[in-house]
């Protein structure tokens, strides 16, 4: 059976992240968000994917052609139209037979697939999934086990029952789309088409990633059901067993209270790492750097003397080599923390984290939560972030900085501080 993954968005919930980056090569887990995606759709029978592709098209073409293997690819290019109608239309000359659709920005476990496959009768069936904030999705009202009402994030939900745009279609879909022509938007709306199609509740593992802090719940399941690639091995006073090499990284003299993924040449010296960690090729951690809750850290990174790195998730060539605190953050690529830099994930009234968006504050529903950088930022020594705060891509913190609002890429943060000098009494 052949997939068509509609990943052709360009995420501007998602951003600064997504301002050098599609979308549905955001990581998790070591791994961009579709490589998961694409690895539970092979073991959910799939041989083939369609992927549709617009927003920095290039950047994906050129990852999967040289990192994956396991499904054949065939990417198709999503025109100047919008629309999940035009997405799918992209790839109708692909498609000849009962085929999945799903999106390329959704982190779930084949048995989804598979059960959405297995209900398929004809026409359209839907995923579904009970959610405890159902006026963030499309939400389905069913009758009969057929859609009887579709809404996209209402205000009063009546149904709890999110589409999780994973489906399996015919390919008389295709001409469906086109006799309903464009919607009010200006766009093919897949949507239109869901009244009378088959629904499908599901209880497998899902998250669509909607904003960067779905990234980090993301990023805890996946690695809470990846297995260690080394050895485990604590702390000892007899130096030669107080190193571990392995196939995938070196671990010396170090304490591993929990479990690590590691790539080539990764190494951990002189530290301690409790919960869950992906280390990437030639990263190195330590020596004397706290890993603590489940953490992915990119390749060619630097974690070094007195850092804690807390349940975050640090693309590439990311250093943080003196003093710093990182806590449940997403850190772009080529990010350098100066000494002592601080971010702040906790609010003094312990109530979730607000995120102020480009339509406004949105609830994350975190008690913790810290800074989303953009690539290639720098902080100066002894700077912080608040809660919750945004910092695009190719900025400058200066040192004493604390970041209270949203910074936008390409942006310069200084602070002026009135120095007075005295002359010293003998």
């Amino acid at each position: 059976m052949k997939a068509v993954i509609l990943a052709a968005g360009e995420g501007k919930r998602l951003r600064p992240l997504t301002e050098t980056r599609p979308k549905a090569m955001l990581p998790v887990a070591g791994r961009p968000i579709l490589h998961h995606l694409l690895d539970e759709a092979r073991k959910a029978g799939i041989t083939d994917a369609v992927i549709v592709v617009r927003h920095m098209k290039e950047k994906m073409i050129e990852y999967f052609s040289k990192n994956y293997v396991g499904v054949k690819l065939k990417f198709v290019e999503q025109g100047a139209e919008n629309g999940t109608g035009a997405a799918l239309l992209a790839a109708r000359d692909e498609i000849g037979d009962t085929f999945v659709a799903l999106a390329g920005d959704i982190v779930t476990d084949s048995s989804v697939i598979k059960k959405v496959i297995a209900a398929h009768g004809g026409g359209i069936t839907l995923a579904l999934k009970k959610v405890a904030n159902p006026h963030e999705y499309g939400v389905v009202e069913l009758s009969g086990g057929k859609v009887s009402l579709f809404e996209e994030k209402p205000k009063h939900p009546k149904s709890d029952l999110a589409n999780l745009s994973v489906y399996c279609m015919e390919p008389t879909i295709f001409g469906e789309l086109k006799s309903l022509g464009k919607s009010e938007r200006g766009e093919y709306e897949l949507v239109s088409l869901f009244t009378g199609a088959k629904g499908v509740v599901v209880d497998g593992y899902w998250r669509d990633i909607a904003y960067p802090w779905d990234l980090l719940e993301a990023n805890e399941h996946v690695l809470s059901t990846m297995e260690a690639r080394t050895g485990v091995m604590s702390r000892s006073a007899d130096r030669e067993h107080a190193r571990l090499r392995t196939a995938e990284g070196d671990i010396e003299n170090s304490t591993i209270n929990g479990k690590v993924i590691m790539e080539d040449g990764a190494k951990i010296i002189n530290s301690y790492v409790e919960g869950c960690a992906y280390i990437g090729a030639g990263t190195v951690i330590g020596p004397n750097a706290y890993l603590r809750g489940f953490n992915s850290i990119g390749r060619n990174c630097s974690i070094g003397s007195g850092t804690t790195v807390k349940s975050s998730i640090l693309l590439g060539h990311v250093n943080a080599k003196h003093l710093s605190y990182i806590g449940d953050s997403v850190i772009g690529e080529g990010v350098n923390f100066g000494a002592g830099t601080q971010v702040a994930n906790y609010r003094f009234d312990g109530n979730n984290v607000l995120v102020m968006t480009e339509k406004g504050w949105v609830n994350s529903g975190r008690k913790k939560l810290g800074v989303f950088v953009g690539d290639n930022t720098k902080f100066g020594v002894l700077s912080c972030t608040m809660p919750g705060k945004s910092i695009g891509a190719d900025c400058q913190v200066h040192s004493g900085v604390v970041v209270n609002r949203n910074v936008p890429s390409g942006t310069s943060v200084f602070t002026r501080q009135p120095i007075e000098f005295g002359k010293l009494e003998e």
